[in-house]
């Protein structure tokens, strides 16, 4: 076995370790506080009681909804940077949650949810992703090439313009309504449906086993596409099934867990300082840490004030944003590389 299996493998159990950790962290810690020690008793006897129920029915959703997000995130994230070559594209740059939260506005404004219940809510968020998906590719794919450039800029513009109309929507709208719309954009990964959460987790997995099959194309896209020619990778397919992969993965999250920023630009970075740039361990440690951190960010935004919860989004935003500066200045990255 050589040695850099053996340090790949050494990175996977590690992380695996620390999403442990947090995942026990999480569910021993709230409100109401159960220490870890009587979390196996619960486990095995304790159906019924008001311990078991907040473990079992709110706190472990929570967890296991964080892994997929954090997950999908921070795949969607990789998949991007490779793709782009540049190290500031992250999965909400293209404009998709921007479509995914002008949906969900939608539907809250227009009362939508009373007519098709609590589900509508991410499924109005899903179809305004897909759609931005749409209006994206269809405007920067000519003659069957799909530019870079123009795929990021035509993003850009499509974010700006979403921006713009949810505070449109928010400037006129009532007060109630205005509620739950700041707090579905800022994130948050309260969901009750357990039949959602199970689609998210599945849609994360398969999003992991894909991107695995794109592992080569990614290191070769990553030297340019004219290496990547060279190299015999077929560049417009590959980039307009990543395209897609990585678009579907951040509409799925967006839709069920709101706009949560930082998870896919701030976990690659992170990992490409220690594991490197080859994806084919960047994508399974990133899918881990992204996991771990969106679960303690969601940990501490629901106990640094509680019983009063504070949006996920902002926890994100404000140690992801703290983590890259210092790291940044730490130590220089480049896209590709480690140093």
């Amino acid at each position: 076995m050589n040695r850099k299996l053996i340090s790949w493998l050494g990175w996977i159990f590690l992380l695996s370790g620390v999403l442990s950790v947090v995942g026990a962290f999480s569910l021993s810690v709230g409100s109401a506080g159960i220490p870890f020690k009587k979390i196996i008793p619960l486990i095995l006897g304790g159906r019924g009681t008001t311990e078991y129920s907040i473990l079992f029915d709110i706190r472990l959703p929570r967890i296991i909804l964080g892994l997929a997000v954090g997950s999908a995130l921070s795949i969607a994230g990789v998949i991007l940077q490779g793709m782009f070559r540049n190290p500031l594209v992250e999965p909400y740059t293209l404009g998709i949650s921007g479509g995914a939260a002008l949906g969900v506005c939608l539907n809250i404004v227009l009362r939508l949810n009373r007519i098709g219940g609590i589900l509508s809510i991410p499924a109005s968020g899903f179809l305004g992703a897909v759609v931005v998906i749409l209006a994206v590719y269809s405007l920067s794919a000519r003659k069957g090439i799909l530019k870079i450039q123009g795929l990021l800029l035509t993003g850009v513009m499509i974010s700006f313009i979403s921006s713009s109309l949810i505070m449109l929507i928010m400037a006129i709208s009532r007060a109630e309504d205005l509620h739950g719309i700041i707090f579905w954009i800022m994130g948050s990964l309260e969901e009750p449906n357990l039949a959602l959460i199970k689609v998210v987790v599945l849609i994360s997995i398969l999003g992991l086993f894909i991107s695995y099959l794109f592992a080569t194309e990614l290191n070769a896209l990553a030297l340019g596409e004219e290496e990547a020619l060279h190299l015999g990778i077929n560049t417009e397919k590959t980039k307009r099934l990543l395209f897609i992969l990585a678009s579907l993965l951040t509409g799925c999250a967006v839709s069920v867990a709101g706009v949560i920023g930082f998870v896919g630009l701030v976990v690659p970075h992170f990992m490409r300082m220690f594991v490197g740039g080859d994806h084919r361990i960047l994508l399974i440690t990133s899918a881990l840490s992204g996991g771990a951190f969106l679960i303690l960010c969601d940990t501490l935004a629901r106990t640094i004030i509680a019983p009063l919860e504070l949006p996920v989004g902002v926890i994100t935003g404000i140690i992801g944003g703290a983590i890259f500066v210092y790291f940044l200045s730490k130590k220089q990255v480049v896209l590709g590389s480690k140093q």
